[in-house]
């Protein structure tokens, strides 16, 4: 009974925000341009500060443990090559394999690592996940890129993708977090609370805006596809992950963790993506919209099994 009272708590509050953001779509508040733009923000700002006070929190002694990390990275190559052997079994359209590819192996796993994780194990699971971010996002970011120019007809920018993640405002948040803590610098105390309480603002207004941000039109066209990379996403690459975790000893938070980088639905940026890059962008956003809905009941069914047997 415990377990299933701990995956409720973990889950329910991020349903009810998106059930919100829904809500306020339907009332006219939110339309789409409107929503694109609050997410802007949100990602150029409010998850930076979050992503920082986590790790700057996490004090000078933070590390992250080497096998964890090894697992993690490893993990997302795996998943994007077999990824790559599946679109190009299944799928004609070259427009669809780049961005069924790149929703098979990318997570929104800033979204949903950070509260999932700090819900389950307090602010130490959190510092863990933002350590993690730091090395997780490039890749994802590296991948998706590459994922998606391999099938538009042209070469691979290796300068464009290069500069796009050392430009990215979370990964330079991750490692401005790292360099306060290596070298012991410290906020002044009114500066500290201002970007707290502003990181706060991150989750529950991402969690409302991907709410605003749902559509169900098109679905039908993209039914095969997105049932496809659904099922690998949710199904297949966390349950098969977080066993082979199992497995290699991991436990509690770093269990926790990697459940959330394997098991967090498709990123709301691949729509983006998908749009400048001459993917299938109707399909990106139905797979960002059910992966995001899908999730709430996939997540809570292995954060109710793994504290069910003992492994939280």
């Amino acid at each position: 009974m415990d377990s299933l009272f701990i995956s409720l708590n973990a889950v329910i509050p991020l349903f009810l925000m998106m059930a919100v953001g829904y809500i306020i779509r339907l009332t006219g508040l939110l339309n789409d341009i409107s929503a694109r733009q609050v997410n802007k923000c949100i990602f150029k700002v409010f998850l930076p500060l979050m992503i920082f006070i986590n790790i700057y929190d996490t004090g000078s002694g933070a590390t992250l443990r080497n096998d964890l990390l090894f697992f993690a990275a490893a993990g997302v190559l795996v998943e994007f090559l077999i990824s790559l052997v599946l679109v190009l079994l299944t799928e004609q359209d070259n427009s669809k394999r780049g961005v069924m590819l790149q929703g098979m192996f990318r997570s929104n796993f800033v979204l949903f690592g950070i509260p999932i994780a700090m819900s389950l194990y307090g602010d130490s699971a959190a510092g863990t996940a933002s350590l993690l971010i730091a090395i997780i996002i490039p890749m994802f970011n590296a991948l998706a890129v590459l994922a998606l120019e391999m099938f538009n007809g042209q070469r691979p920018n290796l300068w464009g993708v290069l500069l796009g993640i050392i430009t990215n405002p979370l990964i330079l948040a991750s490692l401005l977090g790292l360099l306060f803590n290596h070298f012991g610098w410290y906020l002044p105390k009114v500066l500290y609370s201002t970007m707290s309480t502003l990181g706060d603002i991150a989750t529950p207004l991402a969690f409302v805006v991907l709410g605003a941000s749902l559509a169900f039109g098109e679905t039908g066209r993209c039914i095969r596809p997105l049932l496809i990379t659904l099922f690998m996403k949710l199904i297949v690459y966390p349950a098969a992950f977080v066993g082979a975790a199992i497995l290699m000893g991991f436990r509690g938070a770093n269990l926790a963790v990697l459940l959330t980088v394997f098991g967090s639905p498709i990123a709301v940026s691949s729509f983006t993506m998908a749009q400048q890059m001459g993917g299938d962008d109707q399909l990106a956003g139905q797979l960002v919209v059910f992966s995001s809905i899908l999730s709430i009941g996939t997540m809570f069914l292995y954060i109710w099994g793994l504290g069910y047997f003992g492994y939280f």
